[in-house]
Formats: structure tokens, sequence, C-alpha cells
């Protein structure tokens, strides 16, 4: 049998090696220890390739080609920071997606979360037949986002579509009775009802349009089903010794969901809140579908950023300034994220503390 070697001649032999017996140490190579890491980084080798040359390089691509002009035929021109200076003084687009953008997320995040939570509240009330609701809450989760769109899209048409057809219907109705007929004002009023033009009606101001809150509501609808299933695992998994406790130093119900069962699910809250957060400020498909026009062109009023970098890079041919709004939009994102990290010590709650 060959002589063992113990970790303390391991440790005493690095110290008199040479730097390159010391590398070799480091990696496993020749001396075989415990903790021995080439294997693992072996195996990884794969994922680590795939991840550097598809994900890792484009980044960084990206980042150098953000202060080129570049329209995808010609050699491209190093131009500096005027891309970003472009965005910030003398694009009046960029300013228009970005506020739409924030809208979304000030939309489609909270109403999300409190659709979510309240359906999964129900949900796990002990309701019969619990998982035919939950199979039918999560259906929209895994249809096909393009072909939802498209429907939604027949629905908020303003001259063909449901929605627009029921505002129609109840004009004629209201137009039928007495005493609309006999007020001038009322009548006037009523005559003047018209459905709003749902996919392509800008907003005043600061405040979104018809076309913004459209998108939003279908966002909404596709997506809380994903919501509901998370808080309902997440309530599941409240210990019921708490809820038994509280019973007996006599809360009442409200009493329970404010002091027990929302602390206990705030992880839960913080990690919806973040991913979707994050999604809403990535939305693309949607607006893109629900907003296009007969030449694939999204509406200003419903445009995100997203659909503004596709725009750039695609039908101008101005990759460049593509590369910088996507910059932006990570500073952004990434500003936003650090934000939510810092300021969830104060409302979430671990078991642990």
């Amino acid at each position: 049998m060959g002589e063992q070697v113990s970790p303390t001649t391991i440790v005493s032999d690095r110290q008199t090696t040479s730097f390159s017996q010391w590398v070799r140490f480091k990696l496993g190579l020749g001396v075989w220890r415990a903790d021995q890491q080439f294997e693992g980084y072996f195996f990884l080798l794969p994922s680590l390739l795939g991840f550097a040359v598809f994900v890792l390089v484009p980044i960084v691509i990206s980042l150098g080609l953000s202060f080129h002009q570049w329209d995808l035929l010609t050699p491209p021109k190093f131009i500096g920071t005027a891309n970003y200076l472009e965005l910030f003084t003398k694009d009046p687009i960029f300013a228009g997606v970005l506020k739409n953008t924030v809208w979304y997320t000030i939309l489609i995040v909270p109403v999300q979360i409190s659709i979510g939570f309240v359906l999964a509240l129900l949900l796990n009330a002990g309701i019969r037949g619990l998982k035919i609701y939950r199979m039918l809450y999560f259906m929209p989760v895994v249809a096909s986002v393009v072909a939802a769109a498209i429907v939604f899209r027949f629905l908020f048409n303003q001259q063909s579509g449901v929605i627009s057809g029921g505002i129609w219907q109840i004009k004629g109705a209201l137009l039928g009775q007495g005493w609309v007929q006999s007020s001038p004002d009322i009548l006037a009023w009523v005559k003047s009802i018209t459905p709003p033009d749902f996919l392509n009606a800008p907003g005043q101001g600061i405040w979104p349009g018809w076309a913004l809150v459209s998108v939003a509501i279908f966002t909404v609808w596709k997506n809380v089903g994903f919501t509901i299933v998370i808080y309902l695992a997440a309530l599941q998994a409240v210990p019921e010794l708490l809820i038994d406790a509280s019973k007996v130093d006599g809360a009442n119900r409200w009493q329970q969901l404010r002091h027990v069962i929302i602390p206990l699910v705030s992880p839960t809250t913080f990690f919806l809140l973040v991913i979707q957060m994050l999604g809403a400020f990535q939305i693309f498909t949607e607006p893109y579908i629900m907003g296009a026009n007969t030449q694939g062109l999204v509406a200003a009023s419903s445009a995100s950023i997203v659909t503004y970098i596709y725009q750039n890079a695609f039908d101008y041919q101005r990759m460049g300034k593509a590369a910088a709004i996507s910059w932006v939009l990570f500073a952004i994102v990434f500003a936003v994220t650090i934000l939510q990290s810092v300021f969830q010590k104060r409302w979430v709650h671990y078991e642990t503390e």
C-alpha cells in the first residue's frame, strides 16, 4: 500500500513548493484532496461556455456597440456618448416610451399582486374543487401570449369589438328610456357616448391613455394566475399554530390577516414584487401585438422601452442607439432592484427573525 498523505503534510509542503506547484495544488492536479474542485469545473464547463458565448460576450459587445453608429451594412463608427446624449436631449419618443413603461409598472404590478393575494385567500379558505379553480386560473399563464393578445385585440377593437358592441347596446337601451328622452341634457349626454379607441387612444399629459390601459388589463389577466399559485403555496405554508394562538389572544379575522398572515407571506410578496417589476419594465409582446398597426409599428401611446429598442434595431437599423437604450434600461432596472433590496428590510419578515 502507498503512503497516505495527511492534510498537515499537504499544507506544510505547500509552504515550500514553487508557484507552479501551488497552482497545481489549487486546481487539484496531481494531488488528491477532499475538497478537490477540478471535476466540478469540468462538468460545469459546457454551461459556463454557453453562458460566456451566448450571454457574457453579447453583453460586452452591446456595451461597446452603444458607443458606435452601425446600420448592419457598413462598418461601425465610433461616436462616443452621442447615442446617450441623443436619448436624453433630442429624442422625445424615448421620453414617451419611458413614461409608458413606468405606467405599465404602476398599473400592472400592484393590481396583479392585490388580485392574486385576494383570490389566493379565497382559494385557501377550504373550498371544494381547489385543484379545478387553480387550473382555471393558471390556464392563461401557459396559454400562448401571442394568441391571447390577438383575441384581446379583437375584444378591444373600436369598430367591431365585443366591448364596443356592449357600449352601443347600452346606449341604445338608454335612448329608448322615457326619462332620457324627457331631459335634453341627459339625452345629449347619452347621444355623445361612443366607445373609446382602446388600442390607439393616447394619454393626456402624464396620464396614460386607453391604449396603455388595455395592454395593462390584458397583462394582468394573463399573469395573475401565476401570482395566485405562488401566494397559495405561501398561505398553505403558514403554521396553523400561529393562527390558533392569535385566536386564543382574541384576534379577529382582519387582525389575523394583518398581524399574522401578511407578515408571514411577506417574503413571497417581495419575490413577486421583484420579478413582476422586472417583467413590467421589459414588457414587449403584449404592446407589440395589441398596439401594432397595419405597417407593423407599435402605437406610440402603448409602446414600451423594449419595443422601442426593437424598432431602432430592426426597423430603423440603428443598432448603436438600440444598444444604448438597452443599457439605460439595465441601469433603471438595476437601480430599482437595489432600492427594493434595501427597503425590503423594513417590511419583509422571515420566520428565523
